[in-house]
């Protein structure tokens, strides 16, 4: 297992990090001992960073967690997130002190490595859906922090980071200021804006090199939606463990969109780059040297040995990456 530093937190992670998302669901649905398998499994493997959230199932993912982390008793790394809901906004320091209390509780801990703003940040909120859950860069500079912060200085979190979605501008201006170690980054084969340069007319969001920006300003970034939320499979049937149905995010207008896009990179297994679509969009995070964790989310013991195949595959071999310049040009022209 390889590792990097997580920008100035200066914690050495796993390039390869544990998601226990409702995505995959391994840590939210399957049964108890099968969840134990998993973590000492990765554990085993070197996987030593988790990724968790107060929202993933409900905070069951939390819970069961800290469950196998309390049996195994690992040295590893944890993060967790929080994400306030509009009513709570007119108290965001107070709803996020609650949140990580809350966290932590159902973790079973004391502290969290890393604790990160789960909502979209936007530069300001408008009437409709797209933006009533999301947070200002002025409440997530001034109420956010200071919340992160005083968690800080009571030991119950050591670092503090933000979901880099929502809007790219906003999300820049927050990442500029500093004042956060981490943030997590949509990155993937079918929108790799965050990593690479895409063509004028891209039919995703541009994310704008987030990764290298995080490097810039000294920010430990955090790689989330590998696949596609699955798509990158190529197959629309989803695991029974899995979320029944997803929306993409930061890829196409809807998962059949992306399954659809991920079957133009048929040629990557084709051509022996990978012997699968799944293990070339996993080797594809780790060709981005500065991305400093690769998220994958897991439904079953067979999905965390294919990542961990993956990861000591390492990185996709030079003509991949030629290959793919042209295969994001079609996605523009379509």
């Amino acid at each position: 297992m390889q590792y990097r530093t997580l920008g100035k937190t200066g914690l050495r992670v796993s390039v390869l990090g544990f998601g226990c998302g409702t995505v995959g669901g391994l840590l939210i649905r399957a049964d108890p001992r099968t969840r134990v398998r998993a973590v000492a499994r990765a554990v085993e493997a070197g996987i030593n960073y988790f990724d968790t959230a107060s929202m993933y199932g409900d905070g069951q993912s939390e819970e069961h967690l800290g469950q196998v982390l309390r049996e195994l008793k690992p040295a590893v790394y944890v993060g967790t997130k929080v994400r306030l809901r509009p009513e709570e906004f007119g108290d965001i320091r107070g709803a996020v002190q609650r949140s990580v209390e809350a966290s932590l509780q159902r973790l079973g801990m004391e502290q969290v490595d890393v604790i990160q703003l789960h909502n979209h940040i936007v530069p300001r909120r408008t009437p409709g859906p797209e933006t009533a859950a999301a947070l200002t860069t002025a409440e997530v500079l001034e109420e956010v922090v200071t919340a992160f912060r005083q968690l800080q200085a009571d030991s119950k979190v050591r670092f503090y980071g933000i979901t880099g979605l929502g809007d790219t501008t906003a999300v820049q201006e927050v990442m500029a200021s500093t004042l956060f170690h981490t943030v997590q980054v949509c990155y993937n084969l079918l929108n790799p804006s965050a990593g690479h340069p895409v063509p004028a007319g891209f039919p995703s969001q541009n994310y704008q090199l987030l990764i290298d920006q995080a490097t810039a300003h000294g920010m430990g970034s955090i790689g989330i939606r590998l696949l596609a939320a699955g798509a990158l499979s190529g197959e629309e049937t989803r695991h029974p463990i899995a979320v029944p149905s997803v929306a993409p995010i930061g890829s196409g207008p809807a998962y059949r969109t992306d399954v659809e896009r991920a079957r133009a990179l048929a040629f990557l297994v084709q051509n022996g780059y990978a012997s699968s679509l799944v293990e070339a969009g996993l080797r594809f995070a780790w060709n981005k040297g500065n991305l400093s964790t690769a998220l994958v989310g897991c439904s079953s013991l067979e999905h965390l040995e294919q990542a961990i195949t993956a990861e000591a595959r390492g990185a996709l071999p030079d003509g991949a990456l030629q290959q793919l310049n042209s295969i994001w040009a079609q996605f523009t022209a379509a």
